[in-house]
């Protein structure tokens, strides 16, 4: 059920920028502006999950996750009355702050039930029920926009959402079973966010996990832009040249976490930052279409091989206080895909040659950085074992 409520918010949240031309006929203005809806939602969830984090160690998860999902399907229906870009933002940051409590704190209870070593496929699952939302709500918010219009996309996905919250009631007991934390002062959350970022570990990982949302999203953001301006496809092709993002964690997310489980996360980041960097690389050089598809595909594969790592190794960081530890990791990462849009789109200016090569090479940067930065990243009684395991390692 919590992976069906993550799916759910993960298709509202990556709808939106496939239907950017659509939105721009509709009101009038320029693709550019009617962009700026994409980090309208995404930057208020990423800071609105540090104060989700901080509230569940306080005051425990049920609470929290149902009033953030049925948040959720409320705002979310009611985005379909805006009549201007301007109402139709406010809705979104609305949205954002309401809808952020969800998927933080369902791997925040992941987290809780597996040790390290085994968390990479339960984890894998909820990746996948993201990645999933990503590859169904890039293709079918495009597909079925001609249809049903975009205000009936809204509609369509916050009567869902209120659907998922009924069917997650049943389970109440089981998230209400969770152990509460010790309640934090004022000074203690702050001292939590220190010792977090206090560590070499800690800095590496969320650092990385800033620095490859801000490449995923920036890219992902205008690839319908992309496909309309240079093949010249309306939504329904837009659509499906945007159907394997997703796909491949959607499909293999657990098997992904359960590689990273045997092998170590140290030997799969390095090749997921590769790909994403290759795939971009390959978009410049006005390829076919379908293997400018392709390219979509091996893009998403990049994003299955690194984030849903990164969330295993922040899983271990938390301590006491495993909200909060997870409330800065989906900080980062929603934070940088509003920022990641927002940075693409300035660059944008110069034509999507030069966009997508600034990205791209400073993600293949960030790929031979990784080699080094994460090689302890290996699990325990292997033979490059540092004599530490990785909850240890600093």
């Amino acid at each position: 059920m919590l992976a069906l409520a993550t799916f759910i918010i993960f298709f509202q949240a990556f709808m939106v920028a496939p239907i950017i031309p659509q939105l721009s006929a509709t009101f009038g203005t320029s693709a550019e502006t009617v962009g700026l809806i994409v980090p309208a939602y995404l930057i208020p969830y990423g800071i609105a999950t540090l104060a989700y984090g901080l509230l569940a160690d306080r005051l425990g998860i049920r609470p929290l996750i149902f009033a953030s999902l049925a948040a959720f399907a409320v705002l979310t229906v009611l985005t379909a009355t805006a009549h201007s870009v301007a109402a139709l933002a406010a809705w979104r940051v609305l949205t954002g702050l309401g809808a952020s409590g969800v998927v933080p704190l369902a791997l925040v209870l992941v987290g809780g039930m597996f040790p390290y070593e085994q968390r990479g496929r339960p984890l894998g699952g909820l990746f996948g029920a993201m990645a999933g939302g990503m590859a169904f709500g890039s293709t079918f918010g495009a597909v079925l926009e001609p249809y049903i219009g975009w205000r009936g996309l809204f509609l369509l996905v916050g009567t869902a959402g209120a659907g998922v919250l009924l069917l997650l009631l049943p389970y109440r007991g089981f998230i209400g079973a969770r152990p509460r934390q010790a309640v934090a002062t004022l000074g203690d959350l702050f001292r939590g966010y220190r010792d977090l970022l206090g560590t070499q570990r800690g800095r590496r990982t969320y650092g990385y996990v800033l620095l490859n949302s801000v490449f995923q999203s920036g890219v992902f953001t205008w690839l319908g832009v992309y496909f309309e301006r240079r093949y010249n496809l309306g939504p329904v092709g837009i659509g499906l040249a945007l159907l394997g993002y997703g796909v491949p964690g959607f499909l293999f997310g657990p098997v992904i976490g359960r590689v990273a489980d045997r092998l170590g996360r140290a030997r799969l980041l390095p090749i997921g930052l590769g790909l994403g960097s290759l795939a971009t690389t390959a978009l410049i050089l006005g390829l076919p279409l379908l293997a400018a598809a392709i390219a979509v595909t091996i893009l998403s594969l990049g994003y299955d091989m690194t984030q849903p790592l990164f969330a295993g190794i922040v899983t271990s960081l938390g301590g006491m206080r495993p909200g909060q530890a997870m409330g800065l990791n989906v900080f980062f990462l929603f934070t940088g895909f509003g920022l990641g849009s927002l940075v693409f789109s300035n660059v944008l200016r110069l034509g999507f040659g030069p966009a997508l090569g600034a990205f791209a090479t400073v993600e293949a940067a960030a790929a031979l950085a990784s080699v080094a930065l994460f090689r302890s990243e290996i699990p325990p009684g292997t033979a490059r074992n540092l004599s530490q395991k990785p909850q240890t390692t600093q």
